[in-house]
């Protein structure tokens, strides 16, 4: 309850405080490319129900068929104006709206797309217990995700192999010894990464 009204209040005065930047990085997609102005993705959520995470789109138009992951910060699907709000994670900001309305909190485990999910084992489903967030141990693990895909043969199979896993168990760390003070935690190792 109190981790609710946390996420309500810094959510709400999040999107008031940031509203010029938010504008600033509209017009900014909207002159580099065609397209929306959000990227909605269908991920998965608490109690294995489907919901639509807000992101800035960061990418061309259509870039998501050609693949769900990432490879690289110069991914070629990446626009130049996506590169810097990846960079900076500032395309994950409408988040907040998600946060406010309920179905993601500030921490908790990084939503997966359903396509994932379905490599979980039962003991594995503990993730979806709780609500997914915006940071949580594994987005700073693997703050590189894209960079290390960059670099295999197989990017998908490496990603569900060697650090799916890793993910799961990180995930389970944060489950099993979250609280107030390791939410703090990781929110305040989130933004020095950002930083620097």
């Amino acid at each position: 309850m109190i981790k609710r009204i946390f996420d309500i209040i810094f959510s709400f005065f999040g999107l008031i405080l940031l509203l010029p930047l938010l504008l600033l990085i509209a017009i900014l997609i909207k002159i580099e490319s065609k397209g929306s102005l959000f990227y909605l993705q269908t991920r998965v959520g608490k109690h294995n129900k489907d919901f639509k995470i807000f992101k800035f789109r960061t990418m061309f138009v259509g870039s998501d068929k050609k693949g769900l992951l990432t490879l690289g910060d110069r991914d070629p699907r990446i626009t130049k104006t996506g590169f810097f709000l990846r960079k900076y994670k500032l395309d994950e900001l409408p988040q907040l709206i998600n946060v406010f309305i309920g179905n993601m909190s500030f921490v908790g485990p990084r939503p997966e797309v359903r396509k994932y999910v379905n490599y979980y084992s039962q003991e594995d489903a503990i993730i979806l217990s709780v609500k997914p967030g915006i940071t949580d141990y594994a987005s700073i693990y693997y703050r590189d995700e894209a960079e290390l895909l960059k670099g295999v043969e197989n990017p998908e199979m490496f990603y569900i192999e060697n650090i799916m896993p890793e993910k799961i168990k990180l995930n389970k760390k944060y489950i099993n010894s979250h609280n107030l003070f390791t939410d703090f935690k990781i929110i305040l190792k989130t933004i020095q990464i950002i930083i620097t």
